[in-house]
């Protein structure tokens, strides 16, 4: 990354901070995809700097990929990125889904989905993320987006801009920052932005499946007792596993030896697709929810996993946070072409009130499903499966959750509608 910078250099105090019109705090799939889509909405006078400490450190395989739904690939299109990864991401071409105790000898599928929103439009591609951000990261240096060794520490307000605060000591001026730092995000504390939520006491154990059979493109969702188990398909004989259990559960099954680990594994995927072999890091991350408490601040966007986390029943979580991204670049860019102040109050309110309802609906739904799936009741497994018999009977209904999953409901960003900016 020719443009990656690092220095322990510490700003003289009488020294002037360097100031840039964006500051986005976290280089990840959003924080990147936002500093590439300005830049080349508003060109080489508009600066832009990416802070994020992973650019000084190799690279990590963590063996995650996700599913890019159609707006989101629509957009990675437009921004140039697409193309670079478009070799590496496999389509979903169909989905099923299953409800099924553990120990029940057979799994019957109670609904489908089709893969297509429009002829050759898949709703959803698979694409591991390694491979995604490192495109993202050579499309942002080729735009003159700057990359920093560093993470955003402290920000305080100085007249029309923030100044922001850097691990190396030194500190920028920006008439906007963007937290795009995850769940956990420093910008959102020192911002003084609250989040609620709560802790599923689930771990989502991920990791990567070689298989002996063709998969076709068919992604696969078994809801059991302890949470679902996806299996969603990777170029060649591979798939992803999402894979939903108990906190204490999945950290016992991470730990087992592969033989173990190969066992449980085999006892949730079945072999449908012929010998299994683990083949890529497995780990587990907690689960649980949160939403920002309002996603902007004096100031300051928030973004990503900044501004929400969901549960990953439906896939959706880094969906959202790139329709956060389309919504606020076109937000900033719409203002700076009129001469108005990007980070003023006017500008973060439209953001806000263009993303915050979308989030909290999605929020609620993924809630909804997980409480009614991830149960051990009888009672409760009936009424769903007759729920989902008379979704698969409904083709215009299925359709709607389709268009939804696709990020093509509602009101559109230009960007998630392949349209620059």
């Amino acid at each position: 990354m020719t443009n990656t910078k690092r220095t322990n250099t510490k700003r003289s105090s009488e020294a002037p901070p360097e100031q840039v019109d964006v500051l986005v705090g976290g280089g990840g799939f959003a924080g990147l995809a936002l500093a590439i889509a300005l830049r080349q909405a508003l060109g080489e006078p508009f600066k832009v700097i990416v802070a994020d400490p992973a650019f000084g450190r190799p690279v990590r395989d963590e063996g995650r990929a996700s599913a890019i739904a159609a707006a989101a690939r629509r957009l990675f299109e437009t921004i140039g990125v697409w193309a670079e990864v478009a070799d590496e991401a496999q389509p979903i071409l169909d989905m099923a889904v299953t409800d099924s105790r553990l120990q029940d000898v057979m799994r019957p599928t109670y609904l489908t989905f089709a893969g297509e929103i429009a002829p050759h439009e898949p709703f959803a591609h698979m694409v591991e993320n390694q491979a995604v951000v490192a495109a993202l990261t050579r499309r942002a240096e080729a735009e003159g987006v700057e990359l920093r060794a560093d993470a955003v520490r402290g920000i305080a307000m100085r007249g029309g801009s923030v100044d922001a605060t850097l691990s190396d000591g030194r500190t920028v001026g920006a008439r906007l920052v963007v937290a795009a730092d995850g769940a956990r995000s420093a910008i959102r504390e020192a911002a003084g932005i609250q989040s609620f939520g709560w802790d599923y006491e689930q771990s989502g154990i991920v990791t990567t499946v070689e298989h002996e059979r063709e998969h076709h493109g068919r992604a696969e969702e078994h809801f059991l007792p302890a949470g679902p188990f996806a299996i969603l398909p990777l170029k060649g004989r591979r798939s992803s596993i999402v894979w939903t259990e108990n906190a204490r559960e999945a950290q016992r099954i991470v730990a087992l030896p592969d033989a173990g680990f190969h066992a449980e594994l085999e006892r949730r995927f079945g072999l449908k697709l012929g010998e299994i072999r683990a083949v890529g890091p497995r780990r587990a991350f907690p689960l649980g929810l949160s939403v920002a408490r309002s996603f902007v601040g004096e100031r300051v966007a928030l973004v990503g996993d900044a501004a929400h986390v969901i549960h990953p029943i439906a896939g959706q979580g880094l969906n959202l946070g790139l329709r956060d991204v389309a919504a606020l670049a076109e937000a900033i860019a719409d203002a700076a072409r009129l001469g108005l102040d990007i980070g003023g109050a006017d500008v973060l309110d439209r953001y806000q009130r263009w993303r915050r309802f979308d989030t909290l609906t999605m929020g609620v739904a993924t809630d909804g499903l997980n409480r009614l799936f991830s149960n051990r009741s009888d009672a409760l497994r009936i009424v769903r499966d007759i729920g989902l018999g008379l979704v698969e009977r409904m083709p215009r209904l299925k359709d709607m959750f389709i268009r939804e999953a696709a990020g093509l409901t509602g009101d559109v960003p230009k960007l998630l509608r392949g349209e620059a900016l």
